[in-house]
């Protein structure tokens, strides 16, 4: 089992800066690949950002060149830093971990609003 829980939503201006941070706990051994989805009221989820256990990452065309997805083994966390905010980036956003025998977990998400 894997434990998921994601900080660091909140209100914030259009052009203006967040960072998402997700602490793993449990089986984190397990754990191949993490990424945040994001999902609007309305929408499906929609993956944002991938992160692997090798450190190759892989992002959504709408939020390439502002979103930085990182990870450290050390505290087993994994972050999202969003710059240039924009209203449309407003969702619920979810931390998802993939372990090596394909298993996935949730976090509970945290609300980001993008709005002036």
């Amino acid at each position: 089992q894997v434990q998921l829980v994601e900080s660091g939503g909140g209100l914030v201006q259009p052009g203006g800066s967040l960072r998402l941070s997700c602490a793993a706990s449990g089986s984190i051994f397990s754990i191949a690949t993490m990424s945040w989805y994001r999902q609007a009221p309305g929408e499906g989820r929609d993956l944002v950002a991938l992160i692997s256990r090798s450190g190759g990452t892989n992002y959504a065309d709408s939020v390439k060149g502002r979103f930085t997805i990182s990870r450290d083994g050390a505290v087993n966390s994994v972050y999202l830093q969003m710059n240039s905010l924009k209203p449309e980036d407003t969702a619920v956003y979810y931390c998802n971990a993939i372990t090596g025998s394909a298993q996935a977990y949730w976090g509970q998400g945290t609300q980001v609003t993008v709005s002036s």
